[in-house]
């Protein structure tokens, strides 16, 4: 996960080279946040402790409580990280815009549902169905994030939504693409998933055709 990989460059910096105490929480809060998306890929939300992603991140406890003083509150935070680093990471790949090539779109879809930052979130949706203190906050991050995803997919398919079912269909794709992200954690399915995207750039570019 390139995100996580950050980590070890910010911990090789040389003692030597002080950082203000502000910048050193800043990077505190990151490692913490980080280590907490990786957890949650890993070991899902059960084996995904405080204790475990302190250690992880290279704090102490103390200092991940004082960043983060509950649980949920850190879950949540990571999980809202890994919101706005897949719209980034969705945005960083067409930063001309997608010059009309709806194929490279439904892609970046598709991987955007299938890679590990969504696998992560997902942890925190089944930890949410059964955690009361948590599901409140996890329903309103996922709504927001629903809503700039698909804001993001009509701006990149340059979809006019005031013609009938072109807001259905963008709908249709990104529940197809997270349902692709939910099989894909079982099974490595790249090979159906380049037919079904297939499929589905043709139904795309037929909804969409002016």
């Amino acid at each position: 996960m390139g995100a996580v990989s950050t980590v070890g460059d910010r911990m090789d910096r040389s003692p030597g080279e002080r950082t203000p105490k502000q910048d050193r929480s800043r990077a505190t809060r990151q490692r913490l946040l980080e280590a907490a998306v990786a957890c949650l890929a890993e070991h899902g939300w059960a084996g995904s402790t405080v204790s475990v992603v302190a250690e992880r991140a290279g704090v102490s406890r103390g200092a991940a409580q004082h960043h983060f003083p509950t649980r949920e509150d850190l879950f949540t935070a990571a999980v809202e990280y890994v919101a706005e680093e897949r719209s980034g990471a969705l945005r960083d790949l067409f930063p001309q815009g997608a010059a009309g090539d709806r194929r490279a779109v439904v892609s970046a879809l598709v991987d955007l549902y299938t890679g590990p930052l969504f696998r992560a979130a997902l942890h925190l949706w089944v930890a949410a169905s059964n955690e009361e203190q948590l599901r409140p906050q996890v329903t309103e991050l996922e709504a927001r994030v629903g809503r700039e995803t698909h804001r993001i997919a009509v701006d990149l398919l340059d979809a006019d939504e005031s013609r009938p079912g072109v807001r259905e269909t963008v709908q249709g794709l990104l529940d197809m693409a997270r349902g692709l992200g939910l099989a894909n954690l079982l099974t490595d399915d790249k090979g159906r998933r380049e037919k079904v995207v297939a499929q589905w750039t043709a139904l795309v570019e037929t909804a969409l055709r002016d």
